[in-house]
């Protein structure tokens, strides 16, 4: 339940939001009689089919990435923190990276990554072996 907490809580407020300008919209005196029980269980409705789609998604995404890391392929994650440098990192176990409670973390990196924010890596590993060459 912490997960889908930690992974939904932004589209929970944003479901709240709605449900409030519904509530709003559906008790003015130009609404029909039974406006507010059809609008509040219509908004309800949708709100609880997305985030429960978007958190379906995002757990089937958040297992496989795990998955592949776990075999020792790469994943790319977004990196939000330094947008001018690298738009993303790609992390492997081969280059010192672990997976702790859904976190990659590295001794030598100041942030961690959350897996729901990451990707398969379908580039060339060899991308590693180019940069050796260069040096």
């Amino acid at each position: 339940m912490g997960l889908f907490f930690e992974l939904e809580i932004v589209y929970l407020v944003i479901g709240v939001f709605f449900l409030v300008i519904a509530a709003v919209v559906t008790t003015r005196d130009f609404m029909p009689k039974g406006a507010f029980k059809k609008g509040m269980i219509g908004v309800l409705g949708a709100i609880i089919l997305m985030v429960g789609f978007h958190y379906t998604i995002t757990i089937k995404r958040i297992h496989g990435v795990e998955e592949i890391f776990n075999n020792g392929e790469t994943v790319i994650c977004e990196n939000k923190m330094h947008r001018t440098i690298a738009k993303s990192v790609l992390l492997s176990k081969s280059l010192g990276w672990r997976l702790e409670d859904h976190l990659f973390k590295h001794d030598e990196y100041e942030r961690d990554f959350h897996s729901s924010r990451c990707v398969d890596w379908i580039g060339s590993d060899d991308i590693y072996k180019d940069e050796n060459k260069s040096e």
